[in-house]
Protein backbone atom coordinates (compact mmCIF):
# COMPACT_ATOMS: atom_id res chain seq x y z
CA UNK A 1 0.00 0.00 0.00
CA UNK A 2 1.05 3.57 -0.61
CA UNK A 3 -0.04 6.34 1.71
CA UNK A 4 -0.37 10.07 2.32
CA UNK A 5 -0.11 12.11 5.49
CA UNK A 6 -3.29 13.75 6.68
CA UNK A 7 -2.49 17.40 7.56
CA UNK A 8 -5.17 17.43 10.25
CA UNK A 9 -4.66 14.08 11.92
CA UNK A 10 -0.88 13.82 11.38
CA UNK A 11 -0.92 10.15 10.44
CA UNK A 12 -0.56 8.22 7.21
CA UNK A 13 -3.69 6.85 5.58
CA UNK A 14 -3.05 3.67 3.58
CA UNK A 15 -3.86 3.97 -0.11
CA UNK A 16 -4.02 1.32 -2.83
CA UNK A 17 -0.63 0.39 -4.29
CA UNK A 18 -2.21 0.93 -7.71
CA UNK A 19 -1.95 4.68 -7.13
CA UNK A 20 1.78 4.32 -7.75
CA UNK A 21 4.20 7.07 -6.69
CA UNK A 22 5.21 10.51 -7.88
CA UNK A 23 8.61 10.89 -9.57
CA UNK A 24 11.40 12.12 -7.32
CA UNK A 25 15.17 12.54 -7.15
CA UNK A 26 17.12 12.35 -10.40
CA UNK A 27 13.98 11.29 -12.27
CA UNK A 28 12.24 14.51 -11.22
CA UNK A 29 15.34 16.51 -12.07
CA UNK A 30 15.28 15.05 -15.56
CA UNK A 31 11.59 15.91 -15.88
CA UNK A 32 12.33 19.53 -14.98
CA UNK A 33 14.98 19.64 -17.73
CA UNK A 34 12.50 18.47 -20.36
CA UNK A 35 11.65 21.10 -23.00
CA UNK A 36 8.04 19.92 -22.67
CA UNK A 37 7.83 20.65 -18.93
CA UNK A 38 6.94 24.23 -18.04
CA UNK A 39 5.29 26.02 -15.12
CA UNK A 40 5.51 22.85 -13.06
CA UNK A 41 3.63 20.54 -15.46
CA UNK A 42 4.03 18.78 -18.81
CA UNK A 43 2.59 20.80 -21.67
CA UNK A 44 0.43 19.58 -24.55
CA UNK A 45 1.24 20.32 -28.19
CA UNK A 46 -1.11 22.99 -29.44
CA UNK A 47 -1.67 24.54 -26.01
CA UNK A 48 -3.75 23.60 -23.00
CA UNK A 49 -6.14 20.68 -23.46
CA UNK A 50 -9.42 20.44 -21.59
CA UNK A 51 -9.30 17.35 -19.40
CA UNK A 52 -12.83 17.48 -18.01
CA UNK A 53 -16.13 16.96 -19.83
CA UNK A 54 -17.79 20.15 -20.99
CA UNK A 55 -21.32 20.85 -19.89
CA UNK A 56 -22.72 20.77 -16.38
CA UNK A 57 -22.21 17.93 -13.92
CA UNK A 58 -25.98 17.55 -13.71
CA UNK A 59 -26.31 17.08 -17.47
CA UNK A 60 -23.51 14.53 -17.47
CA UNK A 61 -24.99 12.61 -14.54
CA UNK A 62 -28.41 12.59 -16.21
CA UNK A 63 -26.86 11.12 -19.35
CA UNK A 64 -25.14 8.34 -17.41
CA UNK A 65 -28.20 7.29 -15.38
CA UNK A 66 -30.67 7.49 -18.25
CA UNK A 67 -32.09 3.99 -18.78
CA UNK A 68 -31.91 4.03 -22.58
CA UNK A 69 -28.35 5.38 -22.52
CA UNK A 70 -27.25 2.69 -20.07
CA UNK A 71 -28.66 -0.04 -22.28
CA UNK A 72 -26.85 1.31 -25.32
CA UNK A 73 -23.53 1.44 -23.45
CA UNK A 74 -23.37 -2.35 -23.04
CA UNK A 75 -23.60 -5.25 -25.48
CA UNK A 76 -26.90 -7.15 -25.69
CA UNK A 77 -25.12 -10.48 -25.64
CA UNK A 78 -21.70 -12.06 -25.28
CA UNK A 79 -18.99 -10.26 -27.26
CA UNK A 80 -17.36 -12.78 -29.62
CA UNK A 81 -13.77 -13.34 -28.49
CA UNK A 82 -11.35 -15.25 -30.68
CA UNK A 83 -10.04 -18.37 -28.95
CA UNK A 84 -6.40 -17.38 -29.31
CA UNK A 85 -3.92 -20.14 -28.52
CA UNK A 86 -0.20 -20.26 -27.93
CA UNK A 87 0.06 -22.15 -31.23
CA UNK A 88 -1.53 -19.19 -33.06
CA UNK A 89 1.24 -16.92 -31.81
CA UNK A 90 4.10 -19.42 -31.92
CA UNK A 91 4.00 -19.59 -35.71
CA UNK A 92 6.02 -16.68 -37.16
CA UNK A 93 4.03 -14.25 -39.31
CA UNK A 94 4.57 -15.02 -42.98
CA UNK A 95 4.90 -11.32 -43.84
CA UNK A 96 7.05 -10.43 -40.84
CA UNK A 97 4.29 -8.33 -39.22
CA UNK A 98 1.29 -9.54 -37.25
CA UNK A 99 -1.01 -7.69 -34.86
CA UNK A 100 -3.27 -9.17 -32.20
CA UNK A 101 -5.74 -6.80 -30.56
CA UNK A 102 -6.43 -8.03 -27.02
CA UNK A 103 -9.13 -5.42 -26.37
CA UNK A 104 -9.13 -1.71 -25.56
CA UNK A 105 -5.60 -0.40 -26.32
CA UNK A 106 -3.72 -3.66 -25.68
CA UNK A 107 -2.02 -4.97 -28.81
CA UNK A 108 0.67 -7.59 -29.37
CA UNK A 109 2.77 -6.58 -32.37
CA UNK A 110 5.10 -9.19 -33.84
CA UNK A 111 7.44 -7.20 -36.03
CA UNK A 112 10.60 -8.34 -37.81
CA UNK A 113 11.30 -11.12 -35.34
CA UNK A 114 10.57 -9.10 -32.16
CA UNK A 115 7.47 -9.04 -29.99
CA UNK A 116 6.12 -5.75 -28.65
CA UNK A 117 3.18 -5.56 -26.21
CA UNK A 118 1.42 -2.19 -26.11
CA UNK A 119 -0.55 -0.97 -23.07
CA UNK A 120 -1.29 -4.44 -21.63
CA UNK A 121 -4.36 -4.46 -19.38
CA UNK A 122 -5.33 -7.94 -18.18
CA UNK A 123 -7.13 -6.77 -15.02
CA UNK A 124 -10.89 -7.13 -14.56
CA UNK A 125 -11.37 -3.39 -13.98
CA UNK A 126 -9.50 -0.24 -14.95
CA UNK A 127 -9.50 1.06 -11.40
CA UNK A 128 -7.24 1.32 -8.34
CA UNK A 129 -9.57 -1.05 -6.43
CA UNK A 130 -11.02 -4.45 -7.43
CA UNK A 131 -14.61 -3.71 -6.37
CA UNK A 132 -15.42 -0.53 -8.33
CA UNK A 133 -14.67 1.18 -11.62
CA UNK A 134 -15.26 0.27 -15.28
CA UNK A 135 -15.46 -3.50 -15.67
CA UNK A 136 -14.53 -5.54 -18.70
CA UNK A 137 -17.28 -6.18 -21.23
CA UNK A 138 -15.49 -9.28 -22.51
CA UNK A 139 -12.90 -11.66 -21.05
CA UNK A 140 -9.22 -11.38 -21.89
CA UNK A 141 -8.66 -13.51 -25.02
CA UNK A 142 -5.90 -15.59 -23.40
CA UNK A 143 -3.88 -15.69 -20.19
CA UNK A 144 -0.90 -13.36 -20.03
CA UNK A 145 1.46 -16.32 -19.64
CA UNK A 146 0.14 -17.80 -22.88
CA UNK A 147 1.51 -14.89 -24.91
CA UNK A 148 4.95 -16.45 -24.87
CA UNK A 149 8.07 -14.31 -25.12
CA UNK A 150 7.61 -10.55 -24.99
CA UNK A 151 10.73 -8.52 -25.87
CA UNK A 152 9.43 -5.13 -24.79
CA UNK A 153 6.31 -3.74 -23.14
CA UNK A 154 5.38 -0.24 -24.31
CA UNK A 155 3.25 2.02 -22.09
CA UNK A 156 1.61 5.16 -23.49
CA UNK A 157 0.69 6.86 -20.18
CA UNK A 158 -0.28 6.12 -16.61
CA UNK A 159 -4.10 6.09 -16.69
CA UNK A 160 -5.68 2.91 -15.31
CA UNK A 161 -7.01 1.67 -18.65
CA UNK A 162 -3.44 1.71 -20.03
CA UNK A 163 -1.21 0.97 -17.04
CA UNK A 164 -2.57 -1.92 -14.98
CA UNK A 165 -0.94 -2.93 -11.70
CA UNK A 166 -1.76 -6.70 -11.79
CA UNK A 167 -0.49 -6.96 -15.35
CA UNK A 168 2.75 -5.07 -14.65
CA UNK A 169 3.40 -7.17 -11.55
CA UNK A 170 2.99 -10.35 -13.59
CA UNK A 171 5.33 -9.05 -16.30
CA UNK A 172 7.83 -7.87 -13.69
CA UNK A 173 8.57 -11.55 -13.07
CA UNK A 174 9.77 -12.01 -16.65
CA UNK A 175 12.87 -10.65 -18.37
CA UNK A 176 10.98 -8.26 -20.67
CA UNK A 177 12.05 -4.64 -21.04
CA UNK A 178 9.68 -1.69 -20.55
CA UNK A 179 9.61 1.43 -22.73
CA UNK A 180 7.66 4.20 -20.99
CA UNK A 181 7.20 7.98 -21.16
CA UNK A 182 9.27 10.18 -18.87
CA UNK A 183 8.22 9.84 -15.22
CA UNK A 184 6.12 6.67 -15.64
CA UNK A 185 9.09 4.57 -14.58
CA UNK A 186 8.49 5.66 -10.98
CA UNK A 187 5.27 3.62 -10.89
CA UNK A 188 6.95 0.55 -12.39
CA UNK A 189 9.90 0.64 -9.99
CA UNK A 190 7.44 0.95 -7.11
CA UNK A 191 5.73 -2.22 -8.36
CA UNK A 192 8.88 -4.29 -8.66
CA UNK A 193 10.39 -3.60 -12.09
CA UNK A 194 14.14 -3.18 -11.80
CA UNK A 195 15.58 0.11 -13.13
CA UNK A 196 17.89 -1.69 -15.57
CA UNK A 197 14.82 -2.99 -17.44
CA UNK A 198 13.37 0.50 -17.97
CA UNK A 199 13.74 2.67 -21.06
CA UNK A 200 12.21 5.99 -20.00
CA UNK A 201 11.87 8.49 -22.83
CA UNK A 202 10.88 12.08 -23.48
CA UNK A 203 9.16 12.98 -26.75
CA UNK A 204 11.44 12.51 -29.78
CA UNK A 205 13.85 10.28 -27.85
CA UNK A 206 14.49 6.74 -29.09
CA UNK A 207 15.84 3.45 -27.78
CA UNK A 208 16.93 0.22 -29.43
CA UNK A 209 15.51 -3.17 -28.46
CA UNK A 210 16.93 -6.00 -30.53
CA UNK A 211 16.51 -4.94 -34.14
CA UNK A 212 13.80 -2.39 -33.36
CA UNK A 213 13.93 1.35 -32.80
CA UNK A 214 11.25 2.66 -30.44
CA UNK A 215 10.58 6.41 -30.50
CA UNK A 216 8.33 8.30 -28.10
CA UNK A 217 6.33 10.84 -30.08
CA UNK A 218 3.90 13.59 -28.98
CA UNK A 219 0.27 13.07 -28.04
CA UNK A 220 -2.44 15.41 -26.77
CA UNK A 221 -3.64 14.04 -23.45
CA UNK A 222 -2.86 14.19 -19.72
CA UNK A 223 -1.80 11.89 -16.87
CA UNK A 224 -2.50 10.96 -13.27
CA UNK A 225 -3.75 8.08 -11.14
CA UNK A 226 -3.59 9.25 -7.51
CA UNK A 227 -5.54 11.65 -5.32
CA UNK A 228 -3.31 14.48 -6.54
CA UNK A 229 -2.84 14.91 -10.28
CA UNK A 230 0.60 16.52 -10.37
CA UNK A 231 1.02 16.22 -14.17
CA UNK A 232 4.58 15.01 -13.55
CA UNK A 233 4.41 11.97 -15.83
CA UNK A 234 4.44 12.30 -19.59
CA UNK A 235 2.01 10.78 -22.10
CA UNK A 236 3.16 9.64 -25.54
CA UNK A 237 2.40 7.94 -28.80
CA UNK A 238 4.98 5.46 -30.10
CA UNK A 239 6.72 4.60 -33.35
CA UNK A 240 8.25 1.13 -33.61
CA UNK A 241 10.48 0.57 -36.65
CA UNK A 242 12.26 -2.60 -37.70
CA UNK A 243 14.37 -3.41 -40.73
CA UNK A 244 11.31 -4.13 -42.88
CA UNK A 245 8.24 -2.81 -41.10
CA UNK A 246 7.09 0.12 -39.00
CA UNK A 247 3.99 0.63 -36.87
CA UNK A 248 2.47 3.45 -34.83
CA UNK A 249 0.49 3.30 -31.58
CA UNK A 250 -1.33 6.52 -30.68
CA UNK A 251 -1.90 5.92 -26.98
CA UNK A 252 -4.67 8.28 -25.89
CA UNK A 253 -4.78 11.58 -27.73
CA UNK A 254 -6.98 14.28 -29.10
CA UNK A 255 -6.61 15.19 -32.75
CA UNK A 256 -3.79 17.68 -33.44
CA UNK A 257 -1.67 18.77 -36.38
CA UNK A 258 1.35 16.95 -35.00
CA UNK A 259 0.23 13.73 -36.70
CA UNK A 260 1.49 15.19 -39.97
CA UNK A 261 4.89 15.89 -38.42
CA UNK A 262 5.13 12.38 -36.97
CA UNK A 263 4.24 10.91 -40.35
CA UNK A 264 6.79 13.06 -42.15
CA UNK A 265 9.54 12.09 -39.70
CA UNK A 266 8.77 8.40 -39.24
CA UNK A 267 6.17 7.22 -41.76
CA UNK A 268 4.57 5.91 -43.77
CA UNK A 269 3.47 2.97 -41.64
CA UNK A 270 2.46 -0.57 -42.46
CA UNK A 271 -0.14 -0.28 -39.72
CA UNK A 272 -1.36 2.27 -37.21
CA UNK A 273 -3.16 1.54 -33.95
CA UNK A 274 -5.34 4.60 -33.45
CA UNK A 275 -7.31 5.60 -30.35
CA UNK A 276 -10.97 6.37 -30.84
CA UNK A 277 -13.87 6.18 -28.46
CA UNK A 278 -14.82 7.99 -25.23
CA UNK A 279 -15.82 11.02 -27.30
CA UNK A 280 -18.90 13.24 -27.29
CA UNK A 281 -22.22 11.74 -28.28
CA UNK A 282 -23.62 15.17 -29.21
CA UNK A 283 -23.05 15.09 -32.95
CA UNK A 284 -24.76 17.17 -35.64
CA UNK A 285 -27.62 15.50 -37.46
CA UNK A 286 -26.89 16.68 -40.97
CA UNK A 287 -23.11 16.91 -41.31
CA UNK A 288 -21.10 15.10 -43.94
CA UNK A 289 -17.68 15.77 -42.42
CA UNK A 290 -18.22 13.98 -39.09
CA UNK A 291 -17.28 17.09 -37.08
CA UNK A 292 -18.49 16.67 -33.47
CA UNK A 293 -20.29 19.34 -31.54
CA UNK A 294 -18.81 20.44 -28.21
CA UNK A 295 -19.25 17.70 -25.66
CA UNK A 296 -17.18 15.23 -23.68
CA UNK A 297 -13.38 15.26 -23.80
CA UNK A 298 -13.04 17.07 -27.15
CA UNK A 299 -9.31 17.74 -26.66
CA UNK A 300 -7.93 14.46 -25.35
CA UNK A 301 -9.78 11.66 -27.21
CA UNK A 302 -10.68 11.26 -30.87
CA UNK A 303 -13.90 10.55 -32.69
CA UNK A 304 -13.87 7.84 -35.37
CA UNK A 305 -13.58 10.42 -38.14
CA UNK A 306 -10.71 12.15 -36.38
CA UNK A 307 -9.02 8.78 -35.94
CA UNK A 308 -9.27 8.10 -39.66
CA UNK A 309 -7.93 11.59 -40.40
CA UNK A 310 -5.04 11.02 -37.99
CA UNK A 311 -4.16 7.85 -39.90
CA UNK A 312 -4.23 9.72 -43.21
CA UNK A 313 -2.00 12.44 -41.74
CA UNK A 314 0.48 9.82 -40.56
CA UNK A 315 0.53 8.34 -44.07
CA UNK A 316 1.34 11.64 -45.73
CA UNK A 317 -2.25 12.64 -46.51
CA UNK A 318 -3.38 9.68 -48.60
CA UNK A 319 -4.86 6.27 -47.83
CA UNK A 320 -2.25 3.63 -47.18
CA UNK A 321 -1.29 0.92 -44.74
CA UNK A 322 -3.89 -0.52 -42.38
CA UNK A 323 -5.73 1.22 -39.57
CA UNK A 324 -6.48 -0.82 -36.43
CA UNK A 325 -9.00 1.03 -34.22
CA UNK A 326 -8.23 0.73 -30.49
CA UNK A 327 -9.66 2.10 -27.21
CA UNK A 328 -13.19 0.83 -27.79
CA UNK A 329 -15.38 -2.19 -27.12
CA UNK A 330 -13.83 -3.36 -23.84
CA UNK A 331 -14.74 -0.77 -21.19
CA UNK A 332 -17.59 1.71 -20.84
CA UNK A 333 -15.84 5.06 -20.55
CA UNK A 334 -18.36 7.46 -22.17
CA UNK A 335 -22.11 7.78 -22.81
CA UNK A 336 -22.01 6.77 -26.48
CA UNK A 337 -23.13 3.25 -27.51
CA UNK A 338 -20.33 0.77 -26.83
CA UNK A 339 -20.12 -0.40 -30.47
CA UNK A 340 -20.58 3.00 -32.08
CA UNK A 341 -16.84 3.61 -32.59
CA UNK A 342 -16.55 0.45 -34.69
CA UNK A 343 -19.61 1.25 -36.79
CA UNK A 344 -18.69 4.87 -37.40
CA UNK A 345 -15.05 4.08 -38.15
CA UNK A 346 -16.26 1.69 -40.82
CA UNK A 347 -18.27 4.52 -42.38
CA UNK A 348 -15.51 7.13 -42.13
CA UNK A 349 -12.90 4.79 -43.66
CA UNK A 350 -15.19 3.81 -46.53
CA UNK A 351 -15.65 7.49 -47.37
CA UNK A 352 -11.91 7.81 -48.10
CA UNK A 353 -11.17 4.22 -49.24
CA UNK A 354 -8.91 3.49 -46.28
CA UNK A 355 -8.26 -0.14 -45.28
CA UNK A 356 -9.36 -0.87 -41.69
CA UNK A 357 -9.01 -4.09 -39.73
CA UNK A 358 -11.82 -5.09 -37.38
CA UNK A 359 -10.55 -8.21 -35.61
CA UNK A 360 -12.47 -9.76 -32.78
CA UNK A 361 -10.54 -9.43 -29.53
CA UNK A 362 -7.69 -11.93 -29.68
CA UNK A 363 -7.83 -12.50 -33.45
CA UNK A 364 -4.33 -12.26 -35.01
CA UNK A 365 -3.99 -10.79 -38.50
CA UNK A 366 -1.23 -9.68 -40.83
CA UNK A 367 -1.67 -6.22 -42.38
CA UNK A 368 -0.17 -7.54 -45.63
CA UNK A 369 -2.63 -10.44 -45.73
CA UNK A 370 -6.38 -10.89 -45.63
CA UNK A 371 -7.87 -8.40 -43.19
CA UNK A 372 -10.69 -9.15 -40.74
CA UNK A 373 -13.34 -6.69 -41.87
CA UNK A 374 -16.61 -8.15 -40.64
CA UNK A 375 -18.75 -6.00 -38.33
CA UNK A 376 -18.76 -8.63 -35.56
CA UNK A 377 -20.30 -6.19 -33.03
CA UNK A 378 -23.62 -6.03 -34.88
CA UNK A 379 -24.68 -9.43 -33.55
CA UNK A 380 -24.67 -8.10 -29.97
CA UNK A 381 -25.41 -4.40 -30.47
CA UNK A 382 -28.60 -2.44 -30.65
CA UNK A 383 -29.25 -0.26 -33.71
CA UNK A 384 -26.60 2.40 -34.31
CA UNK A 385 -27.59 5.49 -36.24
CA UNK A 386 -25.60 7.09 -39.04
CA UNK A 387 -26.98 10.64 -38.86
CA UNK A 388 -24.49 12.25 -41.23
CA UNK A 389 -24.90 9.89 -44.18
CA UNK A 390 -25.92 11.37 -47.48
CA UNK A 391 -29.39 10.05 -48.38
CA UNK A 392 -29.25 7.13 -50.76
CA UNK A 393 -32.44 5.62 -52.14
CA UNK A 394 -32.54 1.86 -51.74
CA UNK A 395 -33.82 0.19 -54.88
CA UNK A 396 -37.32 -1.17 -54.42
CA UNK A 397 -38.05 0.79 -51.25
CA UNK A 398 -39.90 3.89 -52.38
CA UNK A 399 -39.44 7.03 -50.32
CA UNK A 400 -36.82 5.51 -48.05
CA UNK A 401 -33.19 6.54 -47.87
CA UNK A 402 -30.28 4.34 -46.93
CA UNK A 403 -29.65 6.68 -44.00
CA UNK A 404 -33.22 6.14 -42.78
CA UNK A 405 -32.76 2.39 -42.91
CA UNK A 406 -29.48 2.62 -41.01
CA UNK A 407 -31.11 4.66 -38.29
CA UNK A 408 -33.77 1.97 -38.03
CA UNK A 409 -31.09 -0.67 -37.52
CA UNK A 410 -30.83 -2.05 -41.08
CA UNK A 411 -27.66 -4.06 -41.56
Amino acid sequence: MAGFRSPSAGFRVPLPAAFGVDPSGERMARIRRSPHFRDGVFQNPGGTARTRPSGSAAELAKTYIDKDTRQRRAPHGRIPVHATTLADLARPPASGLRLTWMGHSSVLAEIDGQRVLFDPVWGARCSPVPFAGPKRLHPVPLPLAALGRVDVVVISHDHYDHLDLPTIKALAGTDTLFAVPLGVGAHLEHWGVSPDRLRELDWHEATRVGGLTLTATPARHFCGRGLRNTQHTLWASWVVAGDEHRVYHSGDTGYFEGFRDIGAAHGPFDATMIQLGAYSEFWPKNHTDYTPLPGMWPDIHMTPAQGVQAHLDLQGGSPGGVLLPIHWGTFNLAPHPWAEPGEWTKDAAEEVSQAVAFPRPGEPFEPAGELPVGAWWRAVSGPIGHPWRRPRIVEGVAGTSKGDLDLAGER
